[in-house]
């Protein structure tokens, strides 16, 4: 069993369908709209991120009872730090995600740095809803270290989940 695709709120479908189709280069695989019967509609896109999996998003029009402004970015909104909520797409290998992140600067998508997080080398990016992502590859088999927390614990700053350019 494997996840479909996740679904997430917009408030700038325009935007939103620029960047993951023409920046990140996923190929839309629906883009419909929904009439609500108690009024308005819904814009909603499913874009394929590979392997049979897909991010949705919806923004709502008119339909009453429903926000039109909210924090789709989700943390914020939540009172947590941006990176809290976010989502990893998966590169096969390190060459991989360097090649991938080098793809985005060459795109002007601001990224940063791939950062070593055992067994996992990522980097991390905003979206224009607000949305963490994050690109990262295994490195390394998991252990049983791994599974146990108090042999897995580091020091992180608050600072780097505020800014996707910096890490977290």
């Amino acid at each position: 069993m494997s996840i479909d695709h996740l679904s997430f709120g917009t408030r700038n479908m325009p935007a939103t369908r620029h960047f993951y189709e023409q920046q990140l280069g996923f190929e839309v695989l629906i883009h419909e709209r929904m009439l609500v019967e108690e009024g308005g509609e819904v814009d909603h896109i499913f874009f394929h991120t590979g392997n049979g999996c897909a991010l949705a998003f919806m923004q709502w029009h008119g339909t009453p009872g429903v926000a039109t402004e909210y924090d789709a970015g989700i943390n914020g909104g939540l009172g947590v730090p941006p990176g809290t909520f976010h989502f990893a797409l998966r590169c096969d290998s390190f060459e991989g995600l360097q090649a991938r992140r080098a793809e985005l600067l060459s795109k002007q998508v601001v990224v940063g740095p791939i950062l070593d997080l055992p067994p996992y080398k990522s980097f991390f990016f905003d979206d224009p809803n607000g949305l963490r992502l994050e690109y990262t590859t295994r490195v390394a088999p998991y252990t049983v270290d791994d599974k146990d927390p108090a042999k897995r614990t580091f020091p992180v700053n608050l600072g780097l989940f505020r800014d996707a350019s910096k890490a977290v």
